[in-house]
């Protein structure tokens, strides 16, 4: 009875299977003789034969070749050939019934019988199907219990480090010498090598990171450009070998047998019947220069980036900050002459691999709290090479960055740090002060606060300070004057009282955008906590109305996202540089919050706490919309029109600001993100994966708008939108979830949709959909109507009251439907609008 042969499957997981078999075999007899050569070859690679001397090396490397021979004999005994049915039998054993085996019997008994004969075949057939299956089996040396402390990781990355970073041609030149050192010879010197009588390398400085050279392998009459203090050596065999040179001194008490000098100037080297010019090329000193002028942080750190260059790298550098009497306004406590204080050093960061002639840095650190803060000074960077060469920038006059105080007496107790700090002698003059800005501290002083500035005045007063005392009375002055700013009062509308009056004094007095910004931050928590502590305190109020009340009638009512509404208006006209306007919104917002009284709705929740991320979510997607309509905008004007030459670089310009405003549309999203309730919810965490989706499609929005690619960037952006759009409706889910309507709110009056802003006005007709969302020209900043209807904030612009999504949706649709019919628009743009209809 004839056997099936065995399937070509089987066949070709047998021969993978003894494949692998064989590396198992090798790896386990063989890999202390692979980590053994590897640590050899790192060892060599890495100029470990230099460092020895001629008697310690060939001792090393008798032990060396012992070692190499143990470890092959270990392996050639341990080594054996994996043969075909053993590689056979491994992949059966993975099979169910063993098929390779089956396919291999023959049947012992009924082979004459017509019935048995069909069983048989039928069960061959099965095996053979079964055998069609076979798989390769994964070969493994178990070297995890044959080396269980990781001995061939050891030689695998000493083979690695080599490979990757040794000098070239160092590895040749380690097995010449340890050829040289096992070679018998008569002489007690090595014989020549490869036929001649001498050999030279040529070293440069290490700090150049440059190669050794071999001289003989250079060709006849090729001159040597070298750095200044390359080191030349040379080994002579035999006598009568001369060897001339007139590029510098040579060592003293070297062996004439090997001379060793160093290249300072061009000149001439002859050995034998070689000769070799040699051009010695000079270090050129290195620069370093600022690259953009220091500007002032609100967190009083120092940061300046530069730049620093040399031809063989830059190894170190400072920058010095010294004091500049010359522009210092020398009054009150400054009219003293000033204690003497070394300049400041600060390391210049340097990267710790890698190339050093282009170095661009940063240098940061804090130095709030030094005496010079606030005070003009002299920047001036300086940097070093290998040699110890220095390059220094111009000085540059700066204020040195340190932390500003707004609030008046802290800012006192600051000066008053400042003086002590600038000379002991102000002692007399600083108590003074002191007492007079303590006088009788009852009602504005925090009692603690108070017991520690009669301290620090007693002290004053008790007679000279030494240098402990005086720079202890300093910290304590510095945490008293951080405690005023910073606040720490336990009154929530004390605390928003001082951060509003914090920032109003410092957009008199012009402070810089990055203190602005951290006041206006500070702003916005104090007020986030003082509407809730009001939410709090009146939780048992029984007729409540979801609003935020100014007045005791209720005639003018507000929602907390309305107050963040007002303060993003506040914040839009500082960022502009309106600071008059800014300063006028302020005022008025602070006389609304003098007067404001919490209520809350029946279920107890105030709408501020949950409405807030929604409302500013619905603000993010109307700029992002808008964003989106400008680019198509863009778009047209770029396809649809001639442009004259001068037009076309204000389009890039355009499409460079286009680019600006969605980088700052995606920073607001993420801090939004960072602020969204719900953390660890279904709803919640979809929400927030939502908006990571945004971010990084506006993130490539940006991009391509800064790459001029209009069409790539409004199908990021309709992506963006989208994105936003699904966290929007998971936001939603999950406070519905929390409310026991089940509901969000109800619709309120004047946004219902057949209304003056409803999908059928003129609002979100032809003249686009960034139009839609104008504000009103008789409304206030909250959207409230100024022409005497009562001050409902429902009467004004729909954004006021919340932006239904689902409505906002429909909107958009209607509108890309009604501008992907224009038939005179292009066909690329009208292709854009029809995948965004399918968005939908």
């Amino acid at each position: 009875m004839t056997r099936p042969p065995e399937p070509r499957q089987a066949r070709r997981a047998v021969g993978l299977t003894r494949a692998g078999m064989w590396w198992e075999s090798a790896a386990s007899a063989f890999w202390p003789l692979a980590v053994l050569l590897s640590l050899l070859i790192a060892a060599l690679a890495f100029g470990a034969a230099e460092l020895v001397s001629s008697s310690t090396l060939l001792a090393i490397a008798l032990i060396s070749l012992l070692a190499v021979v143990v470890a092959g004999f270990y392996g050639w005994r341990k080594f054996r050939m994996p043969s075909l049915p053993q590689a056979r039998d491994r992949v059966d054993q993975t099979l169910p019934g063993r098929p390779l085996s089956a396919l291999s019997d023959d049947v012992a008994i009924g082979a004459a019988d017509k019935g048995s004969t069909a069983l048989w075949q039928a069960h061959l057939a099965r095996m053979e199907r079964e055998a069609a299956a076979a798989r390769a089996v994964l070969p493994d040396a178990r070297l995890r219990w044959l080396d269980p402390v990781g001995l061939r990781l050891v030689g695998l990355v000493a083979l690695a480090m080599a490979i990757l970073f040794a000098p070239a041609g160092r590895l040749g030149l380690g097995i010449s010498a340890l050829g040289a050192t096992l070679r018998p010879s008569s002489d007690s010197r090595p014989g020549p090598a490869q036929g001649s009588a001498w050999e030279g390398w040529a070293a440069p400085p290490a700090y150049t990171r440059r190669p050794t050279i071999y001289l003989n392998s250079l060709p006849e009459g090729r001159a040597l450009e070298m750095p200044k203090g390359t080191q030349f050596s040379f080994r002579l065999y035999g006598d009568g070998i001369e060897l001339s040179q007139s590029i510098g001194p040579a060592r003293e008490g070297a062996d004439p047998a090997a001379p060793e000098f160093s290249a300072e100037q061009d000149g001439l080297i002859q050995v034998a019947d070689r000769r070799f010019p040699v051009v010695v090329i000079p270090d050129a000193a290195p620069s370093v220069e600022p690259v953009v002028a220091p500007d002032r942080r609100a967190d009083g750190r120092f940061l300046q980036p530069f730049s620093a260059s040399d031809d063989n790298g830059v190894s170190g550098g400072k920058a010095l900050i010294s004091l500049d009497l010359a522009a210092l306004d020398r009054r009150y406590g400054l009219a003293v002459a000033p204690e003497p204080r070394d300049p400041v050093e600060i390391a210049l960061p340097m990267p710790a691999t890698g190339n050093r002639k282009e170095v661009r840095g940063q240098i940061a650190t804090d130095l709030s709290r030094h005496p010079w803060a606030n005070l003009p000074v002299t920047v001036s960077l300086e940097v070093v090479d290998g040699i110890e060469q220095k390059g220094q920038s111009r000085p540059v006059r700066m204020i040195l960055p340190g932390r500003r105080f707004f609030d008046p007496l802290g800012a006192s107790l600051i000066e008053l740090r400042r003086d002590l700090l600038w000379s002991r002698d102000n002692a007399a003059r600083s108590a003074q002060v002191l007492r007079t800005v303590s006088w009788q501290p009852e009602g504005f002083m925090d009692p603690e606060l108070a017991h520690g500035l009669r301290s620090v005045l007693g002290t004053l007063e008790a007679g000279p300070l030494t240098e402990e005392e005086r720079n202890r009375l300093a910290q304590v002055l510095w945490d008293a004057a951080v405690a005023l700013e910073d606040g720490g009062l336990a009154d929530a509308l004390e605390r928003m009282q001082q951060a509003q009056e914090r920032l109003s004094e410092a957009i008199r007095n012009g402070a810089s955008p990055d203190e602005i910004q951290r006041l206006m931050d500070e702003l916005r928590e104090a007020t986030d906590a003082y509407t809730d502590m009001l939410a709090q305190q009146q939780q048992q109020e029984q007729d409540p109305s979801e609003r935020f009340d100014r007045s005791p009638q209720g005639g003018q009512q507000i929602t907390g996202d309305q107050i963040q509404q007002m303060m993003d208006e506040i914040q839009r006209l500082m960022n502009e540089g309106r600071m008059a306007e800014a300063q006028q919104l302020l005022d008025q917002f602070n006389r609304m919050m003098q007067n404001l009284r919490v209520t809350q709705s029946q279920d107890g929740s105030g709408e501020g706490g949950r409405q807030r991320p929604m409302g500013r979510l619905a603000e993010t997607l109307r700029q992002q919309q808008e964003l989106a309509d400008e680019a198509m905008r863009q778009m047209q004007d770029q396809y649809g029109q001639w442009q004259p030459e001068g037009q076309q670089g204000q389009g890039g310009q355009q499409s460079q600001d286009l680019a600006d405003r969605q980088r700052e549309l995606r920073e607001d999203l993420g801090r939004q993100r960072g602020l969204m309730p719900g953390r660890g919810t279904r709803e919640g965490d979809a929400a927030r994966q939502n908006l990571d989706d945004a971010g990084r499609a506006m993130e490539e929005a940006e991009q391509a708008l800064r790459e001029g690619d209009q069409a790539g960037a409004m199908e990021r952006q309709a992506q963006a939108i989208q994105d936003m759009r699904e966290g929007m409706r998971s936001l939603n889910d999950m406070m519905s979830q929390h409310s026991p309507s089940g509901q969000e709110g109800q619709p309120q009056e004047g946004g219902q949709e057949g209304g003056p802003d409803g999908p059928s006005g003129e609002r979100n007709g032809p003249r686009g959909l960034a139009d839609a969302y104008r504000n009103d020209p008789q409304t206030d900043p909250l959207g409230r109507s100024t022409e005497g209807n009562g001050g409902q904030v429902t009467t004004g612009n729909p954004l006021a009251q919340g932006p239904d999504p689902a409505r906002r949706a429909r909107d958009l649709q209607d509108e890309i439907r009604r501008r992907s019919g224009e038939r005179d628009r292009s066909r690329d743009e009208r292709d854009y609008l029809d995948r965004l209809l399918d968005n939908f």
